[in-house]
């Protein structure tokens, strides 16, 4: 049996979304937009006429109601079907974007790498990291580029900008010509201290760098220089401490002896332009500070006026004498390079930049090390009196290690009576296998602070701290460089 449904009784409440016509067949839908249809009087004469009409008329109003239907869920379904469409393109669009900027950043990344020092690149993270690293040191050194060509306005009241002769481009090549033909590997530019760029530069750069003179022309001279070189630079040629050009260096007065003023080293790029990366070599600079005058009519500015040397390994054409491979060193109480020769340049491959600041065991041969530690006890021993030792190996920037016969000597502070730094002469006794020590090994060596070198460090920083009480071996600075060079 079937019991009433509900709301079939006239007391009965139609369920929601359902409402009731007199002939109590329910309409689907809300009441307010499904009214229930009922039939009209023409409706009922044909109905009672024909039973056939009826039929016929709802099936055509249930085919308008289908076709009404299925209209609107076919226009629904094409308003879907684009935003479906859109929202996909948008996506496509934001992954090709993606993917196109995904591959300019590894093109960049891979021409850093090329351009990046051989004994800076690693792999994997490691070398990404590097090169980014270097590339923000590249930016800050451009940004220092604007301060630093600024000097010359701040410092007009200083002497440099004094009593200063004014040469043109045609006495500028005369004059420096002297120096570029008596020294094959020298060559002169001047670089003006307003804009940085180079205003003039000898036809023995093109051959020394191996590249085009036009590379030259307009190009700011830093841009030219290793980045890790560029803070020496602007270090070096403040023009308030740079010497005079001046008219000593003329030819009726005879050649300058630049070799005795205060020099720079620096690497400096050349090759040629279908080089994978730039090739730098190391040069010494000797700065001076002079005014040019560059055409006829126009103002004179100021210059720094270099005269740069190109150093060769000591151990290649035309090689150091092996009585004259010496060099040396002073190093903190805590085996930190405090100072290091220039003589070093062509013995080890390494400029002077390169060493300063950096730890002295971390250069050794690991079996040499622990000697460090018999000398400085020997150093405090004798209360700095120079001495002595077996040879130790150290490594050069090939990558190979030279063996060197060397003599120590401490400075004892005569306040403290500890030793204050340490004085090394070094003399080259084997060379290495591969006598160019400025190329660098492939693949470069990884010299890393390993805990065995900082914890030897600090066994002789400890050892140092000790204040000398007996014996009266105090003597000062002058004296114990003196003697040391006379070891």
């Amino acid at each position: 049996m079937s019991g009433p449904l509900e709301g079939a009784d006239g007391g009965g409440d139609p369920r929601p979304g359902e409402s009731f016509c007199p002939r109590g067949a329910p309409s689907p839908g809300p009441p307010q937009h499904r009214p229930c249809p009922g039939p009209s009087l023409a409706d009922d004469t044909d109905a009672n006429s024909n039973g056939s009409s009826g039929n016929e008329s709802n099936g055509l109003e249930s085919r308008g109601a289908s076709q009404r239907s299925s209209h609107s869920s076919s226009s629904g379904n094409g308003k879907d079907s684009a935003l479906l469409d859109t929202t996909e393109s948008s996506k496509s669009s934001e992954q090709s974007a993606r993917a196109r900027t995904q591959k300019e950043l590894m093109t960049a990344l891979r021409e850093l790498k090329l351009r990046l020092p051989p004994e800076r690149r690693g792999k994997g993270r490691s070398g990404t990291l590097a090169t980014l690293q270097y590339a923000l040191a590249c930016v800050k050194q451009v940004q220092a580029n604007q301060e630093y060509y600024q000097q010359w306005s701040l410092e007009e009241g200083e002497p440099c900008a004094m009593d200063m002769s004014t040469y043109t481009l045609e006495e500028l090549e005369h004059i420096t010509s002297e120096y570029t033909l008596r020294n094959q590997d020298t060559f002169s530019v001047a670089v003006s201290f307003l804009t940085g760029r180079i205003v003039y530069i000898s036809e023995q750069a093109g051959v020394l760098l191996r590249c085009k003179q036009d590379v030259f022309r307009g190009a700011r001279f830093s841009e030219l220089l290793a980045p890790q070189d560029v803070g020496v630079f602007y270090g070096s040629t403040a023009p308030s401490r740079l010497p005079t050009w001046g008219t000593g260096a003329s030819a009726g007065s005879g050649l300058k002896d630049f070799t005795q003023e205060k020099s720079v080293f620096c690497r400096i790029r050349g090759g040629p332009d279908r080089d994978p990366g730039p090739r730098y070599q190391p040069f010494r600079l000797t700065p001076y500070v002079t005014k040019i005058r560059v055409s006829d009519g126009a103002p004179a500015q100021p210059c720094c006026l270099l005269i740069a040397e190109r150093i060769h390994s000591g151990y290649e054409a035309p090689r150091i004498p092996p009585d004259k491979r010496i060099f040396t060193t002073r190093h903190t109480p805590s085996c930190l390079f405090q100072d290091v020769d220039e003589r070093a340049a062509p013995l080890l491959g390494y400029l002077p930049q390169d060493l300063l600041g950096a730890p002295v065991l971390l250069f050794l041969h690991p079996e040499d090390r622990p000697l460090m530690l018999a000398i400085h006890k020997k150093i405090l021993q004798l209360a700095g009196q120079p001495f002595d030792h077996s040879p130790i190996r150290f490594c050069a920037r090939n990558g190979e290690y030279v063996t060197m016969d060397t003599s120590w000597a401490g400075f004892v502070h005569p306040w403290s009576r500890k030793v204050a730094f340490v004085l090394g002469r070094h003399k080259v006794r084997t060379v290495p296998l591969n006598e160019d020590v400025f190329t660098p090994p492939v693949p470069s060596p990884t010299l890393s602070l390993d805990p065995d070198i900082q914890e030897l460090s600090e066994q002789i920083h400890r050892l140092l701290l000790q204040v000398r009480v007996e014996g009266t071996g105090l003597e000062n600075e002058e004296g114990v460089r003196n003697r040391a060079m006379d070891i």
